[in-house]
């Protein structure tokens, strides 16, 4: 059966004709992060160039006042400090353990599944929660570490371990952190191992490289994507840091971060144009640093 030239020109315009179904099915996502994330973006960013202020309206164009009026604010510069503490300690803590652990679960081995689901336990949990819970261990007094070092003869067990030192409690706070961020570290970099073949590993046996030697010229150079991966996720935990140190530290000043002062200043002081801005500052040192560490752990991996 022949076609005629009107079926020929048919077939032709539906060929032309895009196929919207693609477009309708992601359409749902595009307008979720649109009105969720992109919208908010937008409004933060021109709201930091205003005075916004809920007892003295309207709002004013005031530039880059807010800015300058945050670097002038002791408690922001003291928080920038911790903030750093809390990143450095976080990434390199939650990176160091969850490489030996993604390790570990690497190779095949009966509840293996049961291991992998107890230690997911503590990345979904909820700040909040996380920080009740480390409430009790760090009371000082029955709490847990109090208790144990009372038995042990190192202290009376009534020392405050919280909110004295300033170095002692963000690092005791970023410990909570790490415990929570750890957990998608170690599945980000374990999904990276599981790409390696294991034909490489035979290979290096061959060659006579010992466990330590293929960890090193096998395992670590295939798993760096995966590596920068789990470090940019933490790097975004500790920049925004809040219900750890709020719960476990309240609103002393000793280990506040920066996230805590975009909450005083703008729900406590009602100064929404330098909350908005310091939110902005927040969101830029957080690409920069992810930008940084993307740069210079990533490597592309040919097999």
């Amino acid at each position: 059966m022949q076609r005629t030239p009107d079926d020929a020109s048919q077939v032709a315009v539906r060929r032309r004709r895009p196929d919207l179904l693609p477009f309708l099915l992601i359409a749902p996502v595009v307008i979720f992060i649109i009105g969720l994330a992109l919208v908010p973006a937008g409004f933060t960013v021109i709201q930091s160039f205003f005075t916004v202020d809920e007892l003295d309206p309207p709002a004013r164009f005031s530039g880059l006042n807010n800015f300058v009026q945050l670097f002038h604010d002791p408690a922001v510069t003291s928080s920038v400090g911790n903030t750093v503490l809390y990143v450095v300690i976080g990434v390199t803590l939650s990176t160091v353990l969850a490489v030996p652990m993604a390790v570990l679960l690497q190779s095949a081995f009966r509840g293996r599944s049961f291991v992998i689901a107890i230690l997911i336990l503590p990345w979904a949990l909820p700040g909040v929660v996380e920080g009740i819970l480390w409430t009790g261990i760090f009371d000082s007094n029955g709490g847990l570490i109090s208790s144990l070092a009372s038995t042990l003869h190192l202290s009376t067990g009534t020392g405050v371990l919280l909110g004295q030192d300033r170095l002692l409690t963000i690092a005791l706070i970023e410990l909570v952190q790490v415990w929570q961020i750890t957990p998608l570290s170690v599945l980000l970099i374990l999904a990276a191992l599981q790409l390696i073949p294991g034909e490489l590993y035979e290979a290096a046996a061959i060659d006579g490289a010992g466990p330590w030697r293929s960890f090193r010229s096998v395992t670590l150079p295939l798993a760096r994507p995966g590596i920068a991966v789990a470090m940019v996720q933490a790097v975004i935990a500790t920049f925004n840091v809040f219900d750890q140190p709020f719960v476990l530290n309240g609103a002393a000043s000793t280990a506040a971060s920066l996230t805590m002062q975009t909450y005083y200043i703008s729900f406590q002081n009602l100064n929404f144009g330098q909350g908005y801005a310091l939110s902005l500052l927040i969101a830029v040192a957080t690409c920069v640093v992810s930008v940084v560490v993307v740069r210079v752990v990533y490597r592309k991996v040919e097999l």
